[in-house]
């Protein structure tokens, strides 16, 4: 008797999605090939501590080959997505091309500066960890060059920071800012008291935290600007340039460090596959999370546009992420053991709350009819993101260093590693280049390993158009 071919999933990024497929497709007889752009799952709820000096990198990155060890029938492949031929089921990689019998699109989300991009290069986001060495390098060393200044004006300017966007990023950027400077450098100074620091946060609707219930919202305004944050709320940017924010009203505003955290699109790769998408370029997929027309691929996190029953959209954070991956591991599983369903079940949102950490025993929380603000919904946001944090190790050592920060209101990584004082390159404008992290942010790739039958040589270089990016629980 012949022996049947055995068949290929292909899973397209290792963030929350991309993992929790992984993680939890149990069919050993099933190849599958994960690819990721970089080697490591990152934990981006926990990245602005990172960006703030809470935490170093290997605390929130854990290497993708380590989680799947157990996994035998999963080869990681390094390499970065070039394009996606539904019609022939092949996905061309800048090393090799892949067929795939079923696949996963969780390549993510990255920064959407709406309609300006010439403002990246001025107000860098925050979404890998690179992005996140060179804000905290270029924050500190805006300190050290305002200690090494006699100009009050142009010491004001280094100590002055613009955080653009009220969403859960930027509220935690803020608050984390403010902390740093009030309690922590204000120390390690003689020339300078960083406490006079303005911490400055932009949002155009008259909220921040929008997503929350109004009351929730306001709580978080005023413990901001209880934190010293300069909050501006229905305030709109109308340019950056290098060094200055200009808002809707003529202000302009003088700051060493501007980031931006207003808004995010799905990666283009999105908009070459012939599918509809959204204005964010998220793909509008079926109930069950298929493509319209191709059932054997699936798109999950946050560069998919679903619905709730209630007709609301599911939020792009990473409980639904990791939602989204089991549920298409199921309907894949069942379908390679079973044949083709005739109908498939739905995705159903299951909403287990939001949370956002502001500061220092700061911080709102809803679950459910239950509202919680300031120390309560930080205590909270704490054991969720203990929780869900990848691996035992991980866990140990950010609750050593939150345990530490807390009682003695300092904070280890400090610092400040040349080479980063530029921002990283945008891996969508061009090839990823190899990690050059100062640190040692997280262990080497191993050597790629050849996936039998399927692989072929790339046919020459192309330009890259990004990578799947971890998606953010609702604090991000």
């Amino acid at each position: 008797m012949e022996k049947q071919e055995q068949k290929h999933v292909v899973v397209l990024g290792a963030g929350f999605g991309g993992l929790t497929f992984c993680q939890h497709f149990n069919n050993p007889n099933v190849r599958v090939t994960l690819v990721d752009r970089t080697n490591h799952h990152l934990f981006q709820p926990l990245l602005y501590q990172v960006a703030t000096a809470g935490l170093s990198a290997p605390d929130i990155a854990q290497p993708i080959r380590a989680i799947l060890s157990k996994h035998k029938n999963i080869i990681v492949l390094m390499d970065t997505v070039e394009g996606i031929d539904l019609a022939k089921r092949t996905v061309q990689l800048s090393k090799n091309s892949l067929t795939y019998d079923y696949l996963v699109i969780a390549l993510g989300s990255g920064n959407t500066y709406f309609g300006h991009p010439e403002w990246e290069q001025f107000a860098p986001g925050l979404k890998t960890l690179e992005d996140a060495a060179h804000i905290r390098t270029q924050v500190l060393l805006a300190f050290e060059r305002a200690e090494n200044t006699n100009d009050v004006e142009e010491r004001t300017r280094l100590m002055t920071m613009v955080v653009v966007g009220g969403g859960p990023t930027g509220v935690e950027l803020a608050g984390a800012f403010a902390e740093l400077a009030r309690t922590v450098l204000r120390r390690d100074f003689r020339r300078i008291d960083p406490a006079q620091a303005h911490i400055i946060l932009v949002e155009g609707s008259p909220y921040v935290l929008s997503n929350f219930p109004p009351d929730l919202a306001e709580s978080a305004t005023r413990q901001l600007r209880h934190l010293g944050v300069q909050v501006r709320t229905s305030m709109r940017v109308q340019d950056i340039r290098r060094g200055e924010v200009e808002l809707n009203n003529g202000e302009v505003i003088r700051a060493e460090n501007i980031f931006w955290t207003a808004g995010v699109a799905a990666v283009p790769i999105t908009k070459k596959l012939g599918v509809d998408v959204d204005k964010a370029g998220r793909i509008k997929v079926n109930p069950d999370l298929s493509l319209p027309g191709h059932p054997e691929v699936f798109a999950i996190g946050d560069l998919a546009t679903v619905f709730k029953k209630n007709g609301s959209p599911v939020p792009g954070v990473s409980p639904a992420a990791m939602q989204m991956g089991r549920h298409a591991a199921r309907i894949i599983d069942d379908e390679l053991k079973h044949g083709p369903a005739k109908t498939r079940p739905p995705f159903s949102y299951w909403d287990k709350g939001n949370m956002a950490t502001i500061g220092r025993s700061k911080g709102i929380a809803q679950i459910g009819k239950l509202k919680l603000s300031g120390w309560p919904a930080w205590m909270a946001w704490l054991l969720v993101h203990l929780v869900f944090l990848v691996g035992f190790r991980n866990r140990l050592s950010v609750l050593i260093q939150w345990t530490y920060s807390y009682f003695t209101y300092k904070r280890g990584a400090r610092i400040v590693a040349r080479g980063m004082e530029e921002p990283p390159a945008n891996p969508n404008l061009k090839a990823a280049a190899p990690r050059t992290d100062s640190e040692a942010l997280v262990c080497g790739s191993l050597p790629v390993q050849p996936v039998p039958g399927d692989v072929h040589p790339a046919p020459s270089p192309a330009v890259s158009v990004g990578r799947g990016l971890p998606h953010t629980i609702r604090s991000p």
